[in-house]
């Protein structure tokens, strides 16, 4: 069977483009497009998390967090991290580290380059019964313990890139 993978059309040459960076920092906030394929025998269910280990915090910054995500589904289109689309109920959306359910763009501090690492993880289970405000740190672990196999995409993103 082929590799567990996930691609972006979104997300080119290790840069984000600026359509999907936090309003703060002059985006749109326009989550990206994911699709993904060769979901592992036995899994239940996807959740799919976006992280930046570089934010100068003591445990880095959780920008995206959705779990619950049906095995026949294999993409979510742009924007599906908004409240406002269409998509946003594929799978259960849960608060990221700005404090907002969904999708929260980039918006590193003034300085070297942060990574954006976005997971999408097959589970051994069905779902969580968690809250739209579960602590995105603590659902991470969740989702680990749970996690038959993952894939992962990194982008870069800096701020004063054009």
């Amino acid at each position: 069977m082929e590799k567990f993978f996930i691609h972006s059309p979104n997300i080119a040459d290790g840069k984000f483009h600026l359509p999907q960076v936090y309003p703060m920092c002059g985006g749109d906030n326009i989550s990206p497009m994911l699709e993904w394929g060769n979901i592992p025998a036995g899994a239940k269910s996807l959740a799919l998390t976006m992280f930046d280990p570089d934010a100068p915090t003591d445990h880095g910054w959780w920008h995206w967090m959705v779990v619950n995500i049906p095995i026949d589904i294999t993409m979510l289109p742009e924007n599906a991290g908004s409240p406002t689309s269409e998509y946003f109920d594929i799978g259960l959306q849960t608060i990221n580290d700005y404090g907002e359910i969904g999708y929260g763009g980039p918006c590193p501090p003034p300085g070297p380059a942060h990574r954006y690492i976005i997971t999408l993880y097959a589970l051994e289970i069905p779902g969580f019964k968690v809250s739209k405000e579960t602590n995105p740190q603590i659902l991470s672990e969740y989702i680990q313990k749970y996690a038959i196999d993952s894939t992962s995409i990194m982008a870069l993103y800096q701020r004063g890139w054009k």
